[in-house]
Parts: structure tokens; sequence; C-alpha cells
């Protein structure tokens, strides 16, 4: 056996450590569980120290593991960059890109500028919509590749994950809470929130409900409109308190105040840019353009 690190060991390390889950993780690489945990404690041996403690409750990174994760995420960006600039597949001349509603992180914007600077003959356009749906149009031939936010069933298409946010805590600023720098679920067990229907994103739903089962949070819940500005607005006014991913403290809204939640890495939503198996260089050229590492402003 190696005694050194490769590519593949801290691929497969990285997948852990973003979804905290070897289940997730493996549903994400098409790899069954067993293999995934092997090949992980054959890594924790020849580094000789555990990347991850894991319990009944759920996996979590060591001081080990965190140490190596921005390695990893490094190495993985530089790997996606290399496959990008040795590419023989071109782009379309029409790009047709699709961005999930659930999220709006700060690379997003200046996306498809990206693309085209260094592709000119390629013209990108953008569609935002829910992740199921930019699925259904990806597999209809309607789309090229979409950026979705994951959990999502994508059974078949080739999905890449590329950053993870976590949730935090939008209340009004004249709150009680809005004085503390850190919010748990047990805090808000007696609050109204606002949440997303189930139709929208049912595989984040399904993954949030059962994290919210393990803390025994069960408030009373809002219909969460579809517009974020609306849903800002309704939380100034008081109306309810709402979980975001934290993307979303971009979005400045007087009489709103964004607090960290104590539980807000279970509640990660993941981005991940779905394509066909088959189109490797749209693939790789997105997820360079992507700069996944720009600071949220």
């Amino acid at each position: 056996m190696s005694d050194h690190l490769d590519s593949r060991s801290l691929l497969l390390f990285l997948a852990v450590a973003d979804a905290l889950s070897f289940r997730q993780a493996a549903e994400t690489l098409h790899l069954s569980q067993p293999p995934l945990s092997r090949a992980i404690r054959e890594l924790e041996e020849r580094l000789g120290a555990r990347l991850f403690d894991r319990n009944t409750k759920g996996v979590t990174l060591t001081a080990a593991g965190e140490k190596l994760l921005p390695y990893a995420r490094n190495i993985a960006k530089l790997l996606r960059e290399a496959e990008a600039a040795l590419t023989t597949q071109g782009l379309p001349a029409n790009l047709r890109l699709g961005l999930t509603s659930a999220v709006e992180p700060a690379w997003f914007r200046g996306l498809a500028q990206r693309v085209q600077a260094t592709h000119p003959g390629t013209v990108v356009s953008t569609f935002s919509d829910t992740s199921p749906r930019l699925i259904r149009q990806l597999r209809a031939g309607k789309l090229d590749a979409a950026f979705i936010a994951l959990p999502t069933d994508a059974h078949g298409l080739d999905v890449l994950e590329l950053d993870r946010l976590p949730m935090v805590v939008a209340i009004p600023s004249t709150h009680h809470l809005a004085k503390r720098r850190t919010v748990g679920l047990a805090d808000l067990a007696r609050e109204k929130v606002f949440w997303f229907e189930r139709a929208r994103q049912p595989a984040f739903y399904d993954h949030c409900q059962a994290v919210f089962s393990r803390h025994g949070f069960a408030p009373s819940k809002l219909r969460e409109p579809s517009d974020h500005h609306v849903l800002l607005g309704d939380v100034a006014n008081g109306r309810g308190i709402a979980l975001l991913p934290k993307s979303f403290t971009a979005l400045k809204r007087a009489g709103v105040v964004y607090r960290s939640l104590v539980e807000g890495e279970a509640l990660s939503v993941g981005i991940g840019l779905a394509s066909r198996a088959d189109r490797p260089g749209v693939r790789e050229t997105l997820a360079a353009a992507a700069e996944v590492n720009q600071p949220d402003v």
C-alpha cells in the first residue's frame, strides 16, 4: 500500500467531508457505501490519523480532517482546471445553462461572462428555476448543463458537487434573538418559520426534515414566498423567521438580521453541476469557470 496521498483518495475524502454522510457521499459518487468507507479507513491508516468521527448522530471532521480539507479543495480545483485545459471537446455555439433558484452564491455572478471570455465563439444563455425542473429540462435536451441544489434526484446524469452552504437564520432586527451571535433550533421551537413546499425541492426537503426530527424541531410553518425579497419583507414585518442558505446574507434588507445557526452545517445545501456523462468538455469548462472560492459580499 502506498504511503503517499493520491488524488482519488483526496476526492473521496472531500465528498464525505462535504456531505458529512457516507451514504450521501456514496450516492453522489455513484458508489456503494462499503468500498467508500473502506477507502477512507485506508487513507486514515496511511496518514496515521482519524479524519472523521463516526457515531449514531452522524459524521464530523476531526482536527486532522479540518486541517486536510483546504488542501483537498485546492487539489480538486486544480484537477478540474487541468481537465478543462486539456479537453478536446468544445462547447456548443449556444450554451444553455440552468441556475438553481434555491441559492444565490457569489460565484453565480458573472459566470456566463467568464465562460464567454475563455470561449469567444460561445454564447451562454442562463435560465433560473427550481432544481427538479432544471433536471427535467436537462434530461429533455432543453439545457446543456445546470447548477442544481443538492441533494436532488439526478439519476442518470453526471453530478459534480462544487460548493456547500450552511443554513443561517433571518430574523427581525427587533427580535430578542437578534442580540445573539448564534441561534440553535431549540431557540426557534416556538417561532413561526417560513419554509418551502416539498414539491420545490423534494430531496432537500426530506433531508432537512430528517435533521429536524433528530433535534425534535417541529415549529409552526408558514408558506415561504418564492421571491426572496418578498420573504425578507415578511421577516422584517415580524410575520416569522426564515432558514436560508448562507449565500442569502448578501441580500440586505432593513429590519432583517442574519445569525449563524448552530445546526447550520447539518442542514447545509450543496451546489452541484449536472450534465450528461458524454459531455465532459461542458462539465470541466463550467466547473473551472465557477470560481467557487469567491467570497460572498
